[in-house]
């Protein structure tokens, strides 16, 4: 994509695309807005590389995530940095707060750079951000989630599968009346997805989701222990929670101990990343491990294989589909197993 194309497309010259994309030189409003509408529609990004270097890349690789606060992205983050060390190649990371139009933002400063790849969090974008991805021109890898159809390469586990199979697994242990607690709901999609295969578990089963609640914030344990709190005053003959993230998840088991509740006689508890820090819990959270680090590695070598054969016209998309695992812990176990 370059800027005759965004001239041809709105009948004006390049000069005049260039001077609003610079934000400089009398253009009317109108033509302005055409111009700058035009470009979001296709999708680009002017280049900030100075004259000689104009043609060539920068061994900059642009790390999209959309939180710092989240432990899960600092551990993707580190199986990036590692596959990365040893080579010319550097990661780079803009934070989105799960806000489609920060995550348009911060793509477009990143691309405008020229980047050697990029690797994202997440494969629902904005119209305007799928379009800068298809038209980049680089590698892009779309990271955490492979329920839906990538720009390019993706690596990651199905959040839909995880859901069903802690139905299954709670199921198995006896539970039936089932609640739910989610963190940045409806923003978190992969949360969303589990939700979603959770539900259709159940279903298969005859069974219902009984309590939900989502919220808007980010994860804490006090914000955990509140949310227990909360539902089980609404609902108190519930005997399952399953918890969006290991964190709000924790906040509900030490409520629950701190009310002498039997867990997991009374009421089974599960959560969702496998966050190693939580491990000293008084007793260990069931959970499913979201390969984290691994995914972060393998698109880290993704870009590093399409940097090393730049000759390859149409590269073949890579699709990676890792499978996560149950943690049983000390909150899931209902009966002694044979």
């Amino acid at each position: 994509m370059t800027l005759r194309d965004v001239s041809e497309a709105c009948g004006v010259s390049e000069m005049t695309v260039s001077r609003v994309l610079r934000n400089s030189g009398d253009v009317s409003k109108a033509t302005r807005e055409k111009v700058l509408q035009t470009a979001k529609t296709l999708g680009y990004v002017p280049n900030q590389i100075a004259g000689s270097l104009a043609s060539q890349r920068v061994n900059l690789v642009a790390v999209i995530i959309p939180s710092l606060s989240n432990m899960v992205f600092p551990e993707v983050f580190n199986g990036i940095n590692t596959a990365f060390e040893n080579t010319p190649l550097q990661p780079v990371v803009g934070v989105t707060d799960y806000l489609p139009e920060k995550e348009e933002q911060v793509l477009y400063e990143m691309l405008s750079w020229r980047p050697s790849g990029v690797i994202i969090a997440g494969i629902e974008h904005s119209d305007a951000s799928r379009a800068m991805l298809e038209n980049a021109g680089i590698p892009v890898v779309e990271i955490m989630d492979t329920d839906g159809k990538p720009v390019d390469s993706m690596v990651g586990i199905s959040h839909r599968r995880a859901g069903r199979e802690m139905a299954k697994a709670i199921l198995k242990e006896g539970y039936s009346r089932i609640g739910f607690m989610g963190t940045k709901m409806p923003l978190d999609h992969r949360a969303r997805k589990r939700f979603e295969g959770l539900t259709q578990g159940l279903a298969a089963a005859g069974i219902e989701i009984e309590e939900r609640a989502f919220y808007s914030g980010g994860s804490a344990l006090a914000k955990g222990r509140e949310m227990t709190q909360a539902m089980l005053e609404r609902n108190p003959d519930l005997d399952f929670l399953y918890y969006s993230n290991d964190m709000i998840g924790a906040g509900g088991l030490l409520y629950l101990l701190d009310k002498g509740i039997d867990v997991p006689g009374q009421i089974g508890l599960a959560g969702f990343n496998g966050v190693e820090l939580l491990q000293g819990l008084p007793r260990k959270l069931a959970t499913m491990d979201a390969c984290r680090r691994e995914i972060g590695q393998a698109a880290a070598q993704i870009i590093l294989d399409r940097v090393a054969a730049p000759e390859t016209d149409s590269p073949t998309p890579v699709l990676t589909n890792l499978t996560p695992t149950i943690a049983y812990g000390d909150t899931l176990r209902r009966y002694r197993r044979g």
